[in-house]
């Protein structure tokens, strides 16, 4: 699924900035993508952290067998029936198996309110999710861009989004987050679209949450 948005923003963004009226048709009809539910694009940016993705692929196939052993959909009430021993079993480290625990204790006991989600801010959304063990602004940021689509998140904790501006506008020049949010006004109210076609710019290969 794509945001309808899309075209929209696009023609927004070349029409009000030099550097995007350049990138966007470099990369044709390529579109985030969200996919998977709120649960699992979550769980998965645990069981992500600081590791290769080759390696998290391997970890994530195992808790997901563990979880759930028909291979159906991942369901936080059936993570929430394990422990920490058998979450390390599937190669989990203690902390992340603590995050998992937690993060699904917070969707089987409400504190993160999903069915109300399409009408909360950004900011609201984010501050629900940080109150998770294991989730940053920055993993909330993602979540909005990837999963929510919004389409005016500006993650200003991105190294590759700053790097994308150095490259882009500022020859390759560290920039500032000050200098990088005065370059994204332009952007307004597509900043999360900017932001990928930057991320487009270091790796043409899209990303998935």
């Amino acid at each position: 699924m794509s945001p309808e948005y899309w075209d929209t923003a696009c023609k927004h963004l070349k029409r009000n900035d030099r550097v995007m009226k350049r990138l966007i048709p470099r990369f044709g009809e390529a579109r985030l993508q969200s996919r998977g539910d709120a649960f699992t694009t979550l769980s998965r940016s645990v069981v992500g952290q600081q590791i290769s993705v080759k390696a998290a692929q391997s970890v994530w196939t195992r808790f997901a067998a563990l979880a759930s052993p028909q291979g159906g959909p991942l369901m936080p009430q059936a993570v929430t029936d394990l422990d920490v021993p058998a979450l390390r079993g599937a190669g989990l480290s203690a902390r992340k198996a603590e995050y998992l625990l937690d993060l699904a204790s917070h969707f089987t006991g409400g504190q993160v309110r999903v069915s109300q989600w399409d009408a909360m801010a950004d900011e609201a959304i984010i501050e629900e999710l940080v109150a998770i063990r294991g989730i940053g602004r920055w993993t909330a940021e993602m979540f909005l861009i990837f999963h929510l689509m919004r389409p005016d998140v500006l993650p200003l904790d991105d190294l590759g989004l700053i790097k994308g501006i150095s490259l882009n506008y500022f020859s390759g020049e560290a920039v500032s987050r000050a200098e990088a949010r005065e370059v994204a006004e332009a952007w307004a109210p597509y900043r999360s679209v900017a932001t990928w076609y930057l991320w487009r710019s270091l790796d043409p290969l899209p990303v998935d949450y």
